[in-house]
């Protein structure tokens, strides 16, 4: 027999399921802004830590009191999270509970027949008025039980019956501390995701605890990134027993950044490793930026050597982009973010640029990873690649995944693998002129002057060569600041 509480459905067949739609999203919506609003909170907590803005006891009491509300802010976001995901389930279930109890009390309206107390295998209009019945009746219990889980995760904040603790401080002694441990072999969304999770003063410990591996994190805000090097290129110049090459780097990546500070221009270390002749220097702030440059080097180019060289081309370029567009924030990034070639046997095959693409790939996926999770809009990114960085840039584009940038500009290129279509950008531009010899070889395949390869071609006068591309008396640079704006 069929056994359907009818006072029970009629309740199910009233509920408003459009209704608690409306509030999840307003939730959702809720949740969204506190991410964003967090963010910004978090960086004026910084500023205040920094002696930015404010210094002496006040600001310290005040930057105390941000690292409470940040704790705070996070534990809500967090529960809010694990709300939204109970909750979008409940909403079909309750949808869907509501519309078969209405049909199914229609259906034994039109029969005339009671739906309990009827045969299982009652046939005809009131059969399926008793099947109806029964599936309305599950999802309804189906919604109650994930509505007490979506209720679960706001119990921890003091939600009773839909209020919260009317005052601060009896929401913040239920926030728990947070001990921080950085996920083991992460990506960098999930790097981003985790770390947006944290509050500030977790990750602060975390900068001071572990710059070496904050340091180097791919998903992590540029803030976060530079402090950790920083604390790492202190520790590195103060250490007696360093290497002398290593020390040479040290040194060439310090001078960088002590003259971008004299200058009052902001600088990011985005990564510092001496042992594998790698470092990146960030011209702006790579968490507000509008426009992204991020130039990808070719054969022998290292810190102690060539940092400087390549921060004033980043500098150059950042400033191109500027005149192309005025009021645009642009930071450039001088990246020697893969160990170059340096010998004949290196440079004569692929096997450095594939390690380097994969460098490559996850830089760009954890720029844009970081700035979604902080709830900021993606810049535009360009990849500008010169000489055997641009067999770098082939070997990223072959990985799994869309290379996440807007525009690649290829410099002097000795050749790509496929066409311009192969490396997944809606712009791919060139620079190739008669007198570049390695752009004329085609060594790695197809050069990228030919026509079929199917790139912008950008001007560039017959006395650029091989490295001139950059030289602000040449016109290559004001078109390269012009595609890294968004301008051609």
């Amino acid at each position: 027999m069929t056994d359907v509480d009818e006072h029970r459905l009629a309740r199910v067949a009233g509920w408003n399921a459009a209704a608690l739609a409306g509030a999840v999203t307003g939730l959702a919506g809720v949740a969204d802004r506190l991410t964003s609003w967090r963010a910004r909170l978090d960086a004026l907590g910084r500023a205040l830590d920094g002696a930015e803005c404010w210094s002496g006891p006040a600001a310290r009491e005040a930057a105390a009191g941000l690292l409470e509300v940040s704790a705070v802010a996070a534990a809500v976001e967090a529960g809010f999270g694990r709300s939204l995901e109970d909750l979008r389930p409940v909403v079909r279930s309750a949808g869907s509970a509501a519309a078969d109890a209405r049909t199914a009390l229609a259906l034994a309206r039109a029969a005339g027949v009671p739906l309990g107390g009827l045969p299982d295998d009652e046939a005809g209009a009131a059969g399926a008025a008793a099947a109806l019945a029964r599936e309305a009746l599950d999802a309804a219990a189906a919604t109650h039980r994930g509505a007490a889980a979506a209720g679960e995760a706001l119990l921890a904040l003091g939600v009773r019956d839909g209020a919260a603790p009317g005052d601060f401080g009896g929401l913040a002694t239920l926030v728990a501390p947070v001990h921080a441990a950085v996920p083991s072999s992460p990506g960098p969304a999930e790097v981003a995701r985790w770390w947006a999770s944290l509050p500030a003063g977790a990750q602060h410990e975390l900068v001071e605890r572990r710059p070496a591996t904050v340091g180097g994190l791919d998903g992590l805000p540029a803030w976060a990134r530079d402090r950790a090097n920083r604390l790492l290129l202190e520790r590195e110049l103060a250490d007696p027993l360093l290497p002398e090459e290593h020390r040479a780097a040290a040194r060439a990546v310090a001078d960088v950044l002590a003259a971008e500070e004299a200058a009052g221009r902001p600088a990011q270390l985005q990564l510092l490793d001496l042992a594998g002749k790698r470092a990146a220097v960030a011209f702006g702030d790579l968490d507000t930026a509008d426009a992204v440059a991020l130039l990808v080097p070719g054969l022998g180019i290292t810190p102690d050597d060539d940092l400087g060289r390549l921060a004033g081309d980043a500098r150059d370029l950042a400033a191109a982009a500027t005149v192309a567009a005025p009021g645009l924030a642009v930071t450039a990034v001088a990246w020697i973010g893969y160990r170059t070639p340096h010998d004949v046997g290196t440079v004569a095959t692929r096997s450095a640029a594939a390690r380097g693409g994969a460098v490559l790939t996850a830089v760009l996926d954890g720029l844009g990873a970081a700035r979604a999770a902080a709830g900021a809009a993606l810049p535009r990114t360009t990849v500008v690649a010169h000489s055997y960085g641009t067999v770098v840039v082939d070997e990223a584009a072959d990985r799994p995944g869309r290379l996440a940038a807007d525009a690649v500009v290829l410099l002097g290129s000795p050749g790509m693998e496929d066409d311009a279509a192969a490396l997944e950008v809606p712009e791919v531009y060139d620079a190739a002129p008669p007198g570049d010899p390695v752009a004329q070889l085609g060594w790695f395949g197809t050069p990228t002057w030919w026509p079929p390869f199917g790139s912008e071609g950008l001007p560039a006068d017959s006395g650029t060569g091989h490295s001139g591309y950059y030289d602000p008396d040449r016109p290559t640079l004001a078109a390269m600041g012009e595609v890294v704006a968004g301008r051609s």
